[in-house]
């Protein structure tokens, strides 16, 4: 995006800086309470501010980790329709703001996603799609963290006959790490490849740092625990 949401906050929109508060505690804990919390928060903020592309584009996130919970709760029909929310919310961020490489991005990952959760020719459905958002985040903005950390994601989990590759996920994981070395997520998205590929010391470096980054950060966690 333009500016980010940090950025946005930063300059001084309080609502959002209050959302960004939300946002940050609900996806560290995946707790239900508080991941409603903050979905309630930015669904809100998107009725208030109807044009508004970076609400949309925070409200889909939020949605994105309801569904990642709901699943850890082996509870598939909530992680479906949070997932369909999320694809929604993206959909309309990126119209509201189609020069936003981190919303293509994030519409690639939530197809990425929805590939995860199954159904019939789901993978022949999104797959392209995945490709076309990420080619255009890249044509936007080819040193974005955020991007490249999604590109990373997309090799990660394509299959190799549809252009997976775990060595090119992990240079541009890599990447979005030393672009943004705050970014604890990134970091365990690493160690998930740097594993996937044999790489248990790698693996067990990144993880560390992710928990340094955000200790209670359940993803790292749990990934940690091999779950």
């Amino acid at each position: 995006m333009a500016l980010c949401a940090f950025a946005w906050a930063q300059a001084g929109d309080a609502e959002l800086a209050e959302g960004m508060r939300l946002l940050q505690e609900s996806r560290t804990t995946l707790a239900e309470n508080t991941l409603n919390d903050a979905r309630d928060y930015f669904l809100k903020l998107t009725q208030k501010n109807a044009g508004s592309a970076i609400y949309f584009y925070e409200l889909a996130r939020v949605d994105q980790y309801r569904c990642n919970a709901a699943d850890m709760r082996k509870d598939s029909k909530a992680a479906m329709a949070s997932m369909e929310a999320a694809i929604s919310e993206a959909l309309e961020a990126v119209k509201l703001n189609e020069a936003s490489a981190e919303e293509h991005s994030l519409l690639a990952d939530l197809y990425g996603r929805r590939i995860g959760l199954g159904g019939f020719m789901v993978g022949a459905r999104f797959g392209p799609k995945i490709a076309a958002e990420n080619k255009r985040a890249l044509e936007l903005d080819a040193n974005n963290p955020r991007v490249l950390a999604s590109v990373g994601r997309q090799y990660l989990m394509a299959p190799k006959m549809f252009g997976g590759d775990r060595d090119k996920a992990i240079a541009n994981l890599q990447k979005s790490t030393e672009r943004d070395p705050a970014a604890d997520e990134t970091f365990v998205w690493l160690a998930i490849a740097e594993r996937k590929k044999g790489d248990t010391n790698a693996a067990n470096k990144a993880l560390d740092e992710a928990l340094r980054l955000n200790p209670r950060s359940v993803f790292a966690q749990n990934t940690k625990a091999g779950k």
